[in-house]
């Protein structure tokens, strides 16, 4: 179960983060569920790389650094960060074909 944790903290973190993005920038939010998809699936993107990049071993041998309040709130962000983007980025996109 600790080795699912750290991917459960950043796929909701990547869903409410996709959701602040498109609250923020409305010319180019997908509604509440398109912004939660992409931000759930940026969220997972955006988590794991910030974990390879961190270094931050997810196995089951480093169940326990997993929750690490400092590790926590680095899913948080990474999740968080990789939901706006990957929203933001969908949402240019999808703004782009649409003028076209």
């Amino acid at each position: 179960m600790e080795s699912i944790l750290p991917l459960i903290i950043q796929l909701i973190s990547g869903a409410v983060g996709g959701n602040v993005a498109g609250a923020l920038l409305k010319n180019i939010s997908l509604g509440t569920l398109g912004n939660s998809i992409a931000g759930i699936v940026g969220g997972g993107l955006g988590g794991q790389i910030l974990q390879a990049l961190l270094g931050v071993d997810a196995g089951a041998a480093g169940a326990a650094a997993n929750l690490d309040i400092g590790a926590i709130l680095s899913q948080i962000a990474g999740g968080g960060v990789g939901g706006g983007v990957l929203m933001a980025i969908v949402g240019l996109i999808r703004s782009a074909i649409s003028k076209a």
